[in-house]
């Protein structure tokens, strides 16, 4: 029997050498079911593959409820910071998204720049959020 507190979804993407890596789970502890609030926690691990140096500037979210309900969010950065990864490092947050459903998916994009000025959308690829045993 497996933890439902452990069940994860995961998405991966691969753009211009960063890869953006995905881990996402239900959180109880931050959820309310009768208040139609359910609170989902994503871990996103975005590395640079690539030859050269990149820095993260802004965030883009399409977040989808389960009655196909959107919302676009921008934002500078990630968790307040807009790192940037030399050519082999990594960057790791968590961060969380409040549904008014048990289930939905998140999917964006990371606007990242070059030493020389060019940018480029990382892509992160659609990810699902789901509370354990809401969908049979």
């Amino acid at each position: 029997m497996h933890d439902p507190d452990l069940f994860e979804t995961q998405s991966e993407a691969l753009t211009a050498g960063v890869r953006v890596q995905v881990r996402a789970r239900y959180s109880a502890e931050h959820s309310s079911p009768p208040a139609s609030r359910w609170f989902f926690l994503y871990t996103i691990t975005i590395s640079n593959e690539g030859d050269t140096t990149v820095q993260l500037i802004n965030r883009h979210w399409t977040i989808v409820d389960a009655t196909g309900h959107t919302e676009e969010v921008h934002g500078p950065g990630v968790v307040g910071e807009q790192p940037v990864l030399e050519p082999g490092q990594s960057f790791e947050y968590t961060s969380g998204c409040p549904l008014p459903t048990p289930f939905g998916s998140m999917a964006g994009t990371f606007e990242m720049v070059r030493r020389d000025g060019t940018q480029f959308d990382a892509e992160v690829a659609i990810f699902q959020l789901i509370q354990p045993g809401s969908i049979h």
